[in-house]
């Protein structure tokens, strides 16, 4: 399916020096070959019919690509910044940039293959790009629930826009042991948009709702666990560190390393860290 061609974000006309950076760095892209998606609000624009504003461009990669994209974008002149080894490095341009992506700030939305193979096209600043998929963009901003921001209204834009079109066995697959998020946000939907909740296919909400039943009628885990740092990297630093409960982002819970969690901590403004 190839999706529709996003207006520009406001606040950004056609022509500016932004906007022939995004367009000169996607051409590098495109030229050396490595596969990418664009993402964000152009992405959430192009699906939604929406025209917001956005800040940068978020581009989608698998982390083994990086070093060679980094490196043909520093012969064309950009720097690459690797500001967090486990999702997310930078290329700046004056105070323009672009996000390369990879994973999920939680690591959990790690881009695989099958980030490609169900992407859109769509034209992004005069160029032809892959989109990433509406799924995989639900899956990652479903664990975005920072006191600053929350996603949540993205999510059911995206799903009112496009939730015939949605593949929700791989939707549901994707979101594996996490499934209590997904029906969070599925529930939010019904509650949003009452007269059209049957977006949702009923199947959907009957599997969740019975996997809800059968969980709470089973025992609970017996060890400490605090997965609230899946959906926060602030808010729930207190029950690690002060209440002594493990950290479902840390492996064997979670996919990341004490290493990785400390880094994505110091990224934190002084005056909102909790300790």
């Amino acid at each position: 399916m190839q999706a529709t061609t996003p207006a520009l974000p406001a606040g950004l006309s056609s022509g500016t020096d932004t906007e022939v950076f995004y367009r000169q760095v996607l051409d590098i892209m495109n030229a050396c070959g490595i596969p990418f998606l664009v993402g964000g609000g152009y992405a959430f624009n192009c699906y939604t019919g929406f025209n917001r504003q956005t800040k940068d461009m978020d581009v989608f990669i698998r982390r083994p690509d990086y070093e060679r994209i980094a490196e043909m974008l520093s012969h064309a002149g950009y720097d690459a910044e690797l500001t967090y080894p486990h999702w997310l490095a930078k290329i700046r341009f004056d105070d323009a940039f672009i996000d390369l992506i990879f994973s999920s700030g939680n690591g959990v939305a790690s881009v695989d293959d099958a980030w490609f193979e169900h992407a859109e096209e769509a034209e992004v600043a005069g160029v032809r790009v892959k989109l990433c998929p509406v799924e995989e963009i639900i899956w990652s901003k479903a664990f975005v629930m920072e006191r600053e921001r929350f996603d949540g209204a993205d999510i059911v834009h995206l799903i009112r826009a496009r939730g015939p079109q949605l593949d929700w066995a791989r939707l549901l697959h994707r979101f594996g042991p996490h499934w209590r998020v997904l029906l969070s946000h599925l529930i939010l939907f019904g509650f949003v948009y009452p007269d059209q909740r049957n977006l949702v296919p009923a199947h959907v909400m009957t599997d969740l709702l019975e996997r809800l039943r059968l969980e709470t009628g089973a025992p609970p885990p017996t060890h400490g666990i605090c997965q609230g740092t899946l959906l926060s990297r602030e808010q729930y630093l207190n029950d690690i560190e002060q209440q002594g409960l493990q950290d479902g982002r840390v492996v064997p819970f979670g996919y990341m390393t004490q290493k990785e969690t400390g880094l994505w901590k110091e990224g934190i403004p002084d005056e909102r860290k909790e300790s």
